[in-house]
C-alpha cells in the first residue's frame, strides 16, 4: 500500500487514520500492569479522602469544644466510639488529625510507587513494541522517513505517555476525590451556601472544554516541529565531518535555528493559552472562595443574608472555608491535567501511526524452512520499481549455480545494487497471492513489479525470512559498525563465537594485521560508525563478520569501491577466500575485480544488455567492451550514446 498522494510519506498517512489513540494503548497495555494500576487508583482515593478529615474534625471541634454551639460529632463516626469530656475531645481531634496526616502521608508513598510502576512499565512496553514493529518495516519505509522523526516517536512520545499515565491519572483521581468529598462535606454542611461555592464548577467545566479543543491542533503542531528538530540535528551530526570540511558550520546553525525557532513558536503557542487558562480557572475559583467568605461571614455575626435562613455556625463556616480552599488548587490543576492529556493524544496517534504502518516484507503463511542449502540463484524476469514509480528493472533474468560466481556490472543508475537487494528480500517484487500462498503468472494487476527471485528454486518469498537472511553473507560498500570493540563487532549475529574463532575470521579477512597494531588490540572501542577506524579497515572488519557467519552465499556490492589500490588488493585477496566454494554475487564498479568470474552480467537501464566470461564481452565489443577500455585507460570515453542514456537515468532519479 503506497501512501496517499495527500501525505508526504506512509507514516503520514497512517497517522492520519487514527482514532481513540489513547484508549486504544490504555486498553492495549494496561491488562499487563494491572495490578499496579489498580493499587495505584485505590491508594490514590484514600490518600485523597485523607484531606478532607482535617476540616472536618477542626469544624467540628470549634462548634464542640470552644463555642459549644454544637454536640461532638464526627461523621461516619458511631457516638458510642467518641469521648464526652471537652479536653478529652480536644485531644481526640488531635489525635485524629494526626492519624490522617500520618496515613495520608504513607498512603501518597504507595500511590506514588504503584502509579509510576505502572506508567513506567507501560511506556517500556510501548517503547519496545514500537522499536520492534520498526524494525519489521521493509527498507522503503526508511527511503521515505527521517530518522530523526522515528527517534522522536521511540523516545518524547513514549515519554509523554508515561508523564500522562503518571501524573494526570493520579492528579484526575485526586481532582474526583477531592471534588466528590468536598461536595458532599459542604451539602451536607450546609446546603444553601455550598450552592454558592459550587456555582463555579459548571463555569470551570465549560471553561475546560473550551481549553481542550483549541489546544489540541497546535500540540499536534508542537510533536511535529520536534520530529523535525531532531531529524535535523542527526544530519548535521551524521555529516559533521563534511560540515567541518566545507567551512558549514554558519549554514547548519542556521538550519538548525530556523527549526528550533518553529519549535519555539509552536511551544509558545501552546504555553500562551495554557498560561491564559490557568489564572482564568484560579480566578473563577478564587471568586468563588471569596463569595464564600463574605455570605458565610455575613451569616455568622449578623445572620442569613439576601435569600438565605437557617443558622450557620463557626465551626461550620470554617469548615467551608477550609474545604474552598481545598477545592481551589487542585480545580486550578485542571490546565494541567489538559496539557498532559493533549500532549500524550498527540503523542500516541503518532505513535498508533508508526504501529499501522504496513509490514510488506514478511514471512507467508505456511513458509518453507531453508535447509541444506545448495546455493542455487535465480532472477526470473524481474521487473521493479520503487514507490516513485519509476522502473528500475525490467526483465532481468541471472542464474548462478552453486559454487560459481556471477558478477553485475553497469554504468551509474543500471539497477546493479536492487539487484543485490532483492535478494535477501530488502524490497521485494509483488505478484498476487491466492489462498494457497503466491501466485507466479503474472498479470495487469501487478503493475510495473513481477517476476520471482529463487534459492535452490524455493521464491524468496516463500522462504523462512529469517533462514533466508542467515543463509547470505551481505557485504556493501557503506560499511556499518556498532560504537563496540573491534570484536564485538566481528561476532555480530554470531554472539556465541568464542575469541578464536574471532581472530580466525578476521585473519581470513586480512584484519588481524592491523587489529593487533590497535591500543587494546581486539578490546578496543571503534567509535560511532566505526569512526576510529579507515574506510578499509572498517570494511575488513566487515568482511571477518561475514567469514564469521560462514555463509552459503555471498553478496558482495561494490564492496572494494572505496578504498585505495593497496587496501583493495588486501580486501579483494579475502574476498577471493571467502567466495571459494560458495555462490556469490558481485555488484562491481571496477571491472578488474571480477574479470575471473564465471558468468559477467551487464545492466543499462534495467535491463540485462550482455552476458558471458570476460573474454567473450571483451570480444563482442559492446558496452562491457567500452567500459573495460575506460577503466583499463585505452580509450577516453564511452561512446556518445552511453554517456546520453546515463545522464537522462541520472536527471530521471
Amino acid at each position: 500500500m503506497a501512501a496517499s498522494d495527500e501525505f508526504e510519506t506512509e507514516l503520514d498517512a497512517s497517522r492520519e487514520q487514527v482514532e481513540r489513540p489513547l484508549w486504544r494503548l490504555f486498553r492495549a497495555y494496561t491488562p499487563d500492569h494491572a495490578p499496579w494500576l489498580a493499587v495505584g487508583l485505590l491508594t490514590s482515593v484514600l490518600a485523597y479522602g485523607t484531606v478532607l478529615v482535617t476540616p472536618i474534625v477542626l469544624g467540628t471541634t470549634i462548634d464542640a469544644v470552644f463555642t459549644r454551639e454544637s454536640a461532638y460529632a464526627l461523621p461516619l463516626v458511631p457516638d458510642a466510639w467518641l469521648p464526652s469530656e471537652q479536653e478529652t475531645q480536644f485531644w481526640f481531634s488531635t489525635a485524629v488529625v494526626a492519624a490522617a496526616l500520618l496515613g495520608g502521608a504513607v498512603l501518597q508513598w504507595v500511590r506514588g510507587v504503584a502509579i509510576n510502576y505502572f506508567a513506567h512499565g507501560v511506556m517500556y512496553a510501548i517503547r519496545v513494541d514500537a522499536y520492534e514493529k520498526m524494525q519489521r518495516l521493509d527498507m522503503t519505509f526508511f527511503d521515505n522517513k527521517e530518522t530523526g522523526e522515528v527517534m522522536s516517536i521511540l523516545n518524547n512520545d513514549t515519554s509523554n505517555l508515561e508523564t500522562f499515565f503518571d501524573n494526570a491519572l493520579g492528579d484526575s483521581v485526586r481532582i474526583g476525590v477531592i471534588v466528590v468529598g468536598v461536595t458532599t462535606a459542604l451539602l451536607y454542611t450546609n446546603r444553601q451556601l455550598a450552592l454558592v461555592t459550587l456555582g463555579a464548577v459548571p463555569l470551570l467545566v465549560g471553561f475546560t472544554w473550551w481549553f481542550a479543543r483549541v489546544i489540541e491542533p497546535r500540540y499536534t503542531r508542537h510533536r511535529e516541529t520536534v520530529g523535525d528538530l531532531n531529524t535535523r540535528i542527526e544530519n548535521s551530526l551524521g555529516g559533521i565531518e563534511l560540515v567541518k570540511t566545507t567551512s558549514t558550520e554558519a549554514y547548519e546553525t542556521d538550519r538548525v535555528r530556523r527549526v528550533s525557532r518553529d519549535v519555539f513558536d509552536a511551544n509558545m503557542d501552546v504555553l500562551k493559552l495554557s498560561y491564559f487558562y490557568r489564572p482564568g480557572m484560579e480566578l473563577v475559583t478564587g471568586a468563588a472562595l471569596l463569595a464564600t467568605f463574605v455570605l458565610g461571614g455575613l451569616w455568622v455575626f449578623s445572620g442569613p443574608p439576601l435569600f438565605f435562613s437557617g443558622e450557620l455556625t463557626t465551626g461550620e463556616f470554617v469548615v467551608f472555608m477550609l474545604l474552598t480552599q481545598r477545592l481551589t488548587g487542585p480545580m486550578a490543576q485542571l490546565s494541567n491535567i489538559v496539557a498532559w492529556y493533549e500532549n500524550a493524544l498527540a503523542s500516541a496517534k503518532r505513535i498508533c501511526g508508526l504501529m499501522d504502518v504496513p509490514v510488506r516484507i514478511e514471512d507467508a503463511p505456511n513458509p518453507v524452512a531453508l535447509e541444506d542449502v545448495d546455493g542455487r540463484i535465480e532472477y526470473d524476469d524481474v521487473t521493479f520499481a520503487y514507490e516513485s514509480g519509476e522502473t528500475v528493472l525490467d526483465g532481468v533474468d541471472i542464474e548462478a549455480a552453486p559454487g560459481e560466481t556471477v558478477a553485475i556490472v553497469g554504468p551509474t543508475g543500471a539497477g546493479k545494487s536492487t539487484v543485490a537487494k532483492l535478494l535477501p528480500r530488502l524490497y521485494d517484487v509483488s505478484e498476487p497471492r491466492g489462498p494457497d500462498g503466491p501466485s507466479r503468472e503474472r498479470s495487469e494487476s501487478d503493475g510495473v513489479t513481477g517476476g520471482a527471485v529463487r534459492v535452490d528454486g524455493h521464491d524468496v518469498r516463500d522462504v523462512r525470512l529469517a533462514d533466508l537472511r542467515s543463509t547470505i553473507g551481505y557485504v556493501s560498500q557503506d560499511t556499518y559498525l556498532f560504537d563496540g570493540t573491534v570484536a564485538e563487532n566481528i561476532r555480530y549475529g554470531q554472539f556465541d563465537a568464542d575469541r578464536e574463532d574471532v581472530v580466525a575470521a578476521a585473519e581470513a579477512a586480512e584484519a588481524h594485521g592491523f587489529v593487533q597494531t590497535l591500543s587494546e588490540g581486539y578490546d578496543t572501542r571503534v567509535g560511532e560508525r566505526g569512526v576510529k577506524l579507515s574506510g578499509g579497515q572498517r570494511q575488513r572488519i566487515a568482511i571477518a563478520r561475514t567469514v564469521l557467519q560462514d555463509p552459503d552465499i555471498l553478496l558482495l556490492d561494490e564492496a572494494t569501491s572505496a578504498v585505495d589500490t593497496e587496501t583493495e588488493y588486501l580486501i579483494q585477496r579475502s574476498l577471493d577466500r571467502l567466495a571459494a566454494d560458495r555462490t556469490t554475487l558481485v555488484i562491481a564498479h571496477r571491472l578488474s575485480t571480477v574479470k575471473n568470474a564465471d558468468t559477467i552480467v551487464v545492466l543499462d537501464d534495467g535491463e540485462v544488455v550482455e552476458r558471458g566470461t570476460h573474454e567473450d564481452l571483451l570480444a563482442a565489443d559492446g558496452l562491457y567492451a567500452n567500459l573495460w577500455g575506460v577503466q583499463a585507460g585505452e580509450i577516453e570515453s564511452l561512446p556518445e550514446e552511453f554517456l546520453a542514456r546515463a545522464a537522462e537515468s541520472a536527471a530521471e532519479r
